[in-house]
C-alpha cells in the first residue's frame, strides 16, 4: 500500500494541500501557543506519520511537495538538489546498486503531480543541520526552513 502511495503521488499532493491549508489556518492559534511547545506536540505524529510513508530523516525542512513526495534525504549521500554522477544506467544508485536513485523515483512520481510536480526543477536551499528533528511544519510557519544559518554568508 505505501509503494503504491509513493508511485501514485496524486493523492499524497491533494493530502499534502490540504494539511498546508490547516496549518497556515491553525498558524494563529499556535504563535499563541508558543511553537515551541507546539513543536513538541507535532513533531512526534509528524515523524510517525512522515517516517511511515516516506521513510522521512526530519531534516526540519521538508520539500517533499517538490521532490515527487519522495524524501531526498534518504539518498545515500544526503544529495538534496538532483542525482550524483553515478546514477546507473538502469536508473539505481551507484552506493546502494539494488536500490533505485531515489533523484530517479522523484523525477518519475513529479510528472504524476499536477499542482507541485513542476516545482521538480528549484533548486533547494542546503539542509540547516541546525533544524534536524525538528517539525518542518512549525519550522515552515515560523520561516526558520528559509533562514540562513549564521556564519552561511561570508561578510566583507
Amino acid at each position: 500500500m505505501l509503494r503504491w502511495l509513493q508511485d501514485y503521488p496524486h493523492f499524497l499532493e491533494w493530502a499534502y494541500r490540504l494539511t498546508h491549508h490547516l496549518f497556515i489556518w491553525l498558524d494563529p492559534l499556535m504563535r499563541r501557543i508558543g511553537y515551541g511547545r507546539v513543536d513538541r506536540w507535532l513533531r512526534p505524529l509528524e515523524e510517525a506519520g512522515k517516517r511511515s510513508v516516506f521513510d522521512c530523516q526530519m531534516c526540519g525542512q521538508c520539500v517533499l511537495h517538490s521532490t515527487g513526495m519522495t524524501c531526498p534525504m534518504t539518498c545515500p549521500k544526503n544529495l538534496r538538489n538532483g542525482p550524483c554522477g553515478g546514477v546507473r544506467a538502469n536508473g539505481h544508485c551507484e552506493v546502494i546498486p539494488e536500490m533505485k536513485c531515489i533523484w530517479v523515483a522523484a523525477y518519475e512520481r513529479s510528472q504524476k503531480m499536477p499542482i507541485f510536480g513542476p516545482e521538480m526543477i528549484l533548486l533547494q536551499p542546503p539542509v540547516n543541520r541546525q533544524l534536524e528533528g525538528s517539525s518542518a511544519w512549525v519550522n515552515m510557519l515560523t520561516g526558520a526552513d528559509r533562514q540562513t544559518p549564521l556564519g552561511w554568508i561570508k561578510k566583507d
